[in-house]
């Protein structure tokens, strides 16, 4: 059944399409079926996303409304799809004919009935059908990717990447989602979990797909990754980083005047050496996480909060350039001392490791802090 033109629908089933002319007549027709058989309203709107088989043609004479998004990726066709799309319910799915659009009511009924925010598929608690995903997918990708989301976010959810859920108008509008490719599947999974929204998840049967495949597994993994280590929490960067900075100078400073004593044994430049690394190393991943939650800030994927809120209020550019220069002439200062008690002292053999070692180390921290200040101020600005 397709939606009354002058009447919201309750259920929009979205559906993005590149090049599906053998199948997205059938998903079409489906998910119509789907809808009738929920007793709701609803419409299905294909987002041709530059198809060049007369996919859309199709997916029009089977009874959806097509619109038309020439930005190319799997999130940019959901944008548009959602941005278009009219009912309180949306529905997704791709238009390669693996998922069955036909369980529409199973993935309404949570919302519907139950207050749910979002529903999600799992194929690996339902059943995959011979055929329908590489091996290299089902065994070594998408269990990775899955598991790396359980660590990161602390959820149960088994498939992180199956590509057929519902939600709520309303919970859609407050994830604010952005991506434009396939870590777009990611970001709606994160954002929800951010947000604390009401999930479930229902097994489904996963089809072998009609047509060829448009995924680039390196490719999409990558940004997948890449996706989930800026929105990652804080202890996974932050953390490491501040204990392996707090160990670096410990040992630094525990040699620092000269030898030392510990344990019957005499420690002195090997530990020295050590320490700095591990500072300047604990330092870097502090950076990390700090460029990461800025750039996530300024691109408007999450809003600052805790001490993310106390940080940002308190930086500038000014004060991170007067702290970085502080640091680098202690640094200077210190390599000058020793250049000019050498000089003084004639000439003769340098042996100064210590006070090298360290002056070497406060100039590299405040260069890499009158960089980062720089970053981090560019990432900050906000973006339309």
């Amino acid at each position: 059944m397709t939606a009354d033109a002058s009447v919201d629908p309750m259920i929009s089933v979205v559906i993005p399409c590149l090049d599906e002319a053998e199948s997205v007549g059938d998903c079409v027709r489906k998910a119509l079926n789907g809808i009738a058989a929920s007793g709701l309203s609803g419409e299905v709107v294909v987002v041709d996303n530059g198809s060049t088989d007369g996919s859309a043609e199709l997916a029009a004479a089977a009874g959806a409304r097509v619109v038309h998004e020439p930005r190319k990726g799997y999130g940019s066709a959901y944008l548009r799809g959602f941005k278009e799309a009219r009912g309180r319910y949306f529905v997704m799915g791709d238009a390669d004919n693996t998922y069955d659009f036909e369980d529409v009511p199973r993935f309404v009924e949570p919302l519907h009935e139950r207050g749910c925010d979002i529903v999600v598929g799992t194929r690996l608690k339902g059943e995959i059908l011979p055929g329908s995903m590489p091996w290299s997918h089902r065994w070594i990708g998408n269990p990775i990717i899955t598991t790396l989301i359980k660590i990161l976010f602390q959820t149960r959810i088994s498939d992180a990447y199956c590509g057929m859920r519902a939600f709520t108008r309303e919970a859609y509008d407050r994830k604010q989602m952005r991506s434009t490719g396939m870590e777009f599947a990611l970001e709606s999974i994160v954002a929800a979990l951010r947000l604390g929204f009401k999930m479930e998840e229902i097994p489904i049967v996963y089809h072998p797909r009609a047509g060829v495949s448009k995924l680039e597994g390196f490719r999409d993994a990558w940004r997948s990754i890449r996706f989930m280590f800026m929105f990652s929490p804080s202890y996974i960067f932050l953390l490491p980083g501040i204990l392996m900075s707090l160990l670096g100078a410990t040992m630094a400073l525990a040699v620092a005047g000269g030898p030392r004593e510990f344990l019957g044994r005499q420690w002195d430049f090997h530990i020295l050496l050590f320490g700095s690394l591990a500072l300047i190393l604990g330092y870097n991943l502090i950076l990390f996480d700090i460029f990461a939650k800025a750039f996530s800030i300024g691109a408007g994927f999450i809003n600052p909060s805790g001490w993310l809120t106390r940080t940002s209020k308190l930086f500038t550019l000014e004060r991170g350039l007067a702290v970085g220069a502080l640091v680098l002439l202690v640094g200077l200062g210190i390599q000058i001392h020793i250049v000019v008690g050498w000089l003084e002292a004639g000439r003769g053999p340098l042996m100064a490791v210590r006070g090298v070692t360290l002056g070497l180390t406060a100039m590299v921290l405040g260069a890499q802090t009158i960089f980062a200040s720089f970053l981090i101020s560019l990432m900050l600005l906000p973006r339309r």
